[in-house]
């Protein structure tokens, strides 16, 4: 049986693909900064599969490295790492940006991602094993007005997945990653602090995706046989044609 760490399980893409990959046969590994939401997922996945839950904030270097060395014997050996933990924060021009907003993006969406990432590779290396997964988005493909902190981190994201299926060729790690377009999570609450009636005209007049229909593809990705490797791929609505152009009813 598999083991699979999944960050920013709480919610949205992370939370789905926990039930996804339950489904499965993976015994799993949720991570969040909410314990109460963690162990609440815990025991509806205790059902399904074996469950262990860290409770640190991606940002927080020293939390990420003693969670995962603490992790039991059970547990251990992680052969699919998924990086969902990320957010967005603000949407202003790049002259009226907040310098809280600008850090807490640059340090979950890459500094967060480097932290966990070179907890796993090490033992990954060793067994010369592992598959990860990182979650970018249609913002690390295209700039667009306004996102220009956000789009940066997101850009840095696709960077790191193809460094990292570089230098972990050597010894069969897969890395691929998911860079989904408009998907209806929290991610607009928290991009819009709070603001639903904002955060809700972001979909107003189309379907957007569901982060079931984004955890779906990472399964497809994870169970791919050993010599097939999905690096680099896009999932957008059927509304959505690019960053900025969305057919709205």
């Amino acid at each position: 049986m598999k083991t699979a760490l999944i960050t920013g399980a709480t919610s949205g893409i992370g939370r789905s693909t926990a039930f996804a990959l339950a489904e499965k046969n993976f015994k799993l590994v949720i991570c969040g900064r909410r314990e109460d939401r963690l162990e609440t997922l815990r025991a509806e996945l205790a059902e399904q599969t074996q469950v262990h839950t860290l409770t640190f904030d991606v940002r927080d270097k020293d939390a990420v490295f003693g969670a995962i060395a603490g992790l039991p014997d059970d547990f251990r050996q992680i052969d699919v790492l998924v990086n969902n933990a990320g957010n967005a924060h603000g949407l202003s021009p790049i002259e009226s940006g907040d310098l809280d907003d600008w850090d807490a993006m640059i340090d979950s969406n890459v500094k967060g991602l480097l932290y966990v990432s070179k907890a796993i590779i090490p033992g990954m290396a060793e067994r010369r094993s592992g598959h990860i997964i990182n979650i970018g988005s249609i913002a690390g493909k295209e700039v667009y007005a306004n996102g220009n902190v956000y789009c940066a981190s997101k850009f840095a994201v696709d960077a790191l997945s193809q460094g990292m299926r570089i230098d972990l060729n050597q010894y069969g790690i897969r890395v691929g990653q998911i860079n989904p377009g408009m998907v209806e999570t929290e991610f607009s609450q928290v991009r819009f602090k709070g603001d639903d009636a904002r955060a809700a005209n972001v979909y107003k007049g189309l379907q957007p995706l569901t982060p079931e229909d984004i955890a779906e593809v990472i399964t497809f990705m994870v169970t791919r046989p050993a010599h097939v490797n999905l690096a680099d791929v896009m999932v957008l609505p059927t509304a959505q044609a690019s960053a900025t152009i969305v057919k709205r009813t």
